[in-house]
């Protein structure tokens, strides 16, 4: 009897042991590759390319008189491709390692420089339910948003910056600037990380960044000869417009893409990127036709970039009413940056980077903590605070100001000791097409 009772015991045990080892296994399986989180964020990062070539380069290019068409086309393009290639050898692990190396809350460490241990078999994890993606799609998508950054700066100082200058100082801003305020706002050990500040998808990283240090540049290199006193208009505001267009659609991927999942915070990410910058659009276009009477195609189209600014750190934290009201602040606010103060201060931002970019990419980052209120709509998450959030916002704003601000300043004062920031008088009046370039965009 005990030997029966004995084996009936056992036989229990090792039967509730086989029905329990799934759950065992299943605790220790690794997150595993979601295949349509992978397909949208590779769609995502072409989405981002076009927004930067052609997207970025035909709306600058449009933007600038006939003679330097292609310089701007020339330095988006060289700029792209000059940051791939330092994203990959260093520019990846200095913004999203940590380790030997790294000053944790800074910057990050060259472990994984030249892609050192990053495989088709590696993952980064979305920081949600536990899914993954490949890095090589991560790192890739990260590439184009450190690449488009500098790229948005070249429009400050349009028309008059040397070429070898453009180049040289994107190297130095990329690994000086650009690497540590985005691992400081992206990175799990990033100081603003920890503090809890909000950039869904750039708004202090890309904006901010890019527009102060395009006022820093433009004021040092000095205004374009003739400004204020010659017509120094568009060439081209219909490339403008098709240039806006791209920039539009490819803000898509930028915004939506930074959700890193195809769920429904992607899906809400791509309605705010629809209502903001068009709410943004008509806000600019309305201020402009009670201030000067008309309403024009340019004020139209640089209301909705400001309006994508705007909304890029709260699209997917904004509800769909607050991204149209942070839409409107933006189109309002930067209209007057870029009519009023730009010319009372009376610096030469040619494109008006700062106007639209910096100014729009501070009333989103600050806007992003009441919009992403839950009481107001939005979906930030924890015991939130809008006061203690908007102060969080502010002390992000104020450290990239700072950062870029007298970064930019000792980097381009660098550049101007080697190669020089201008171009000559004779080059500028010939045009940067045939001084820099030996080309003309138009061989009539």
């Amino acid at each position: 009897m005990n030997r029966r009772l004995l084996a009936t015991i056992l036989g229990g045990a090792g039967l509730c042991l086989l029905a329990f080892e799934p759950a065992l296994a299943q605790d220790a399986v690794a997150p595993t590759v979601n295949k349509g989180d992978t397909a949208w964020m590779l769609v995502s990062t072409i989405l981002v390319i076009l927004m930067t070539i052609p997207g970025l380069a035909l709306f600058y290019g449009g933007l600038v008189r006939t003679k330097n068409m292609l310089s701007l086309l020339t330095q988006v393009f060289a700029v792209f491709s000059l940051v791939s290639i330092l994203w990959v050898f260093y520019g990846y692990s200095l913004a999203f390692t940590s380790g030997p190396g790294s000053l944790g809350a800074i910057i990050g460490g060259f472990s994984k420089a030249f892609l050192a241990g990053v495989t088709t078999d590696s993952t980064a994890d979305t920081f949600t339910k536990g899914v993954a993606i490949p890095e090589f799609s991560f790192l890739a998508f990260q590439l184009t948003f450190a690449a488009i950054t500098p790229a948005l700066i070249v429009g400050a100082f349009a028309e008059r910056m040397k070429f070898s200058a453009i180049l040289l100082f994107t190297g130095l801003w990329l690994t000086f600037v650009y690497l540590p305020i985005a691992h400081m706002v992206w990175f799990s050990e990033g100081y603003l990380f920890g503090l809890g500040a909000l950039d869904f998808a750039g708004g202090t990283v890309v904006h901010i960044n890019s527009g102060v240090a395009g006022l820093v540049g433009c004021i040092l290199v000095g205004k374009r000869i003739g400004y204020g006193k010659d017509l120094l208009a568009p060439h081209s505001l219909t490339l403008t417009f098709v240039g806006a267009c791209l920039l539009w659609v490819g803000w898509f991927g930028f915004n939506a893409g930074s959700n890193l999942e195809a769920t429904g915070g992607a899906a809400l990410a791509v309605l705010n990127t629809i209502l903001a910058p068009a709410a943004a659009g008509l806000a600019w276009m309305t201020a402009e036709a009670f201030g000067k009477g008309k309403a024009s195609l340019l004020g139209i189209a640089s209301g909705a970039v400001a309006g994508l600014v705007a909304i890029t750190p709260a699209a997917g934290l904004a509800g769909p009413m607050g991204s149209i009201v942070l839409g409107l602040v933006a189109g309002v606010v930067c209209y007057f940056a870029v009519t009023g103060v730009k010319n009372a201060l009376g610096y030469d931002d040619a494109l008006d980077v700062f106007g639209i970019h910096g100014v729009g990419g501070i009333v989103g980052a600050i806007g992003t903590g009441i919009v992403a209120a839950p009481a107001l709509g939005g979906y930030g998450v924890g015991e939130y605070s809008i006061g203690g959030q908007v102060w969080t916002q502010i002390i992000a704003v104020v450290v990239t100001l700072l950062w870029t601000g007298i970064g930019s300043l000792i980097l381009f004062k660098i550049v101007d000791m080697v190669v020089g920031l201008r171009v000559s008088p004779e080059a500028e009046r010939e045009g940067l097409d045939l001084a820099e370039h030996g080309e003309r965009a138009y061989n009539y």
